[in-house]
């Protein structure tokens, strides 16, 4: 079968779902449970690298995966022949229409443990299909966007580039991974593809194959120089950084650029001890006239160790960030899961469910649920994140308590509070009905959010939690369902 990937016409992936999704909703059918109305929420329960949050991101994939959700000849022929399935499941399919409600945190706002960042609402049999594309697109770009979002912190604004394209887990792990990279905090890709699809920043200069073809480093730079003079960035650890590769670079400087009215862009190690090398090249650089010649390093850099060579004084302006990022290399896995909170047993009329477990994590929060954030008046910051029943309204005009929804008895009173109501509607009876903003302005708008929480939830060791806490109805909610469980099961 001929295929050819077309940025602007994303692939059919209906089928890209976990086998159990059709064993189960041919099931349905054959109970007559398929139209039963099912909520299910998306939520994690841990922040990867032990931090203190996570940033949103994947929900421009997940629409283009729901706008695209049909099923061909070739898939319903393909279900045919497991034997497996009725009549009327496959006919279903033959005349598939999504009428799914979904609603989700937008991209950039910083998440937390045990909300829901994707809320669907529909018929089982639809609800439950989609489960693993959401799962799979919001666990890999929420990663990524995270550790991007740690590793620009720790630059403490100098300039992150995402290096790594080929270090990432397939071709869309590279593209997507770059685009959750951007919205972490990133101000360029390598991978230009993504600046094609996203409209997101791509560059790079050279490689050592291109100083090595030469077999003369300054010939290598001289070329280089008369191709971009108005671009110049030299790579300058191919054979000795400070021996060869700078005085080479000033060199060309001196004789190509500023005769044509020139200033270099920059020069680039990959090697070696960068803070070392950073310090020296700068002093040679700043000697020879060029203080604004950048210096930007690269080799399996993450937020530690561009915490460390920034506290030990190196002087570098911009970092390539490769392997580390792109798989989110010290917890590669997200742990999102999804989970059935309530079903209709008849129009309208909502009943939650609930799943307990010996692990105090797994036991989920029940019912149809939305999420408030609250902020203090004065200094904006984000003082607590409240998850509520879908039906609760919050008066702001009045002090509200909240607690810790284990441990009860740590309680805190805000008075002089607003709130922003997190999760906003998707898609309504299987209408898209929300304009996804650009790569770039959720790139901004994740900035300007992530800066309003506090620096002790910032912090990469030991940070401190952010209160995710459960209304007083939606507490009562969930005891009852546990005690009602608890004891029907002794």
């Amino acid at each position: 079968m001929d295929y050819k990937f077309d940025v602007k016409n994303p692939r059919n992936l209906t089928m890209l779902v976990d086998f159990y999704e059709l064993t189960m909703a041919n099931s349905y059918f054959k109970n007559g449970i398929e139209n039963k109305i099912a909520y299910f929420d998306m939520f994690f329960r841990r922040v990867p690298d032990g931090g203190g949050y996570c940033i949103m991101s994947g929900v421009e994939q997940l629409i283009e995966y729901l706008c695209n959700l049909k099923f061909s000849k070739d898939d319903i022929e393909y279900l045919k022949s497991k034997n497996l399935f009725s009549e009327e499941f496959l006919e279903f399919f033959k005349n598939f229409k999504f009428t799914c409600d979904i609603w989700a945190i937008p991209e950039g706002n910083p998440v937390f443990p045990n909300q829901p960042l994707v809320t669907v609402k529909g018929p089982v049999v639809q609800a439950q299909f989609i489960e693993t594309m959401i799962l799979l697109t919001i666990n890999h770009q929420t990663l990524i966007a995270t550790k991007a979002n740690r590793i620009c912190r720790a630059a403490k604004g100098k300039t992150v580039m995402e290096f790594g394209s080929r270090r990432a887990q397939g071709y869309d792990g590279a593209i997507y991974g770059a685009r959750a990279a951007v919205i972490g905090g990133c101000n360029s890709t390598a991978c230009t593809i993504a600046e094609q699809m996203f409209n997101v920043p791509a560059n790079g200069t050279m490689a050592h194959s291109w100083i090595q073809l030469f077999g003369d480093e300054y010939e290598a730079f001289k070329a280089w120089a008369k191709t971009y003079p108005e671009n110049c960035t030299f790579l300058v650890d191919t054979y000795n950084v400070l021996k060869s590769g700078i005085p080479n670079a000033i060199k060309v400087f001196n004789e190509i650029l500023t005769p044509l009215g020139y200033r270099p862009k920059g020069i680039r190690i990959d090697s070696g001890d960068i803070t070392y090398l950073s310090k020296k090249c700068r002093k040679m650089l700043d000697q020879a006239g060029y203080p604004d010649c950048k210096i930007i390093v690269s080799n399996s850099l993450d937020e530690y160790i561009i915490r460390d060579v920034l506290n030990q004084g190196a002087t570098i302006d911009a970092f390539g960030v490769g392997e580390r990022l792109i798989t989110a290399k010290s917890e590669p896995v997200f742990g999102g899961v999804y989970k059935l909170v309530a079903v209709e047993d008849e129009p309208g009329k909502i009943a939650p469910r609930i799943k307990i477990s010996e692990n105090e994590e797994k036991i989920t929060n029940p019912g149809f649920k939305k999420i408030y954030r609250l902020f203090d008046k004065e200094t904006h910051m984000a003082l607590a994140d409240l998850i509520c029943l879908h039906d609760e309204n919050i008066n702001v005009h009045e002090p509200l308590e909240i607690f810790d929804p284990i441990h009860i008895w740590k309680r805190k009173k805000l008075s002089n509070y607003y709130v922003k109501d997190l999760m906003v509607k998707i898609f309504d009876k299987g209408k898209l009905v929300y304009q996804n903003p650009s790569v770039m302005e959720i790139r901004n708008y994740a900035k300007k959010e992530s800066e309003k929480l506090w620096p002790e939830v910032l912090r990469f060791e030991n940070p401190h939690t952010y209160y995710v806490d459960l209304s007083k109805s939606l507490w009562a909610l969930k005891q009852n369902l546990l005690y009602r469980y608890s004891n029907t099961y002794k």
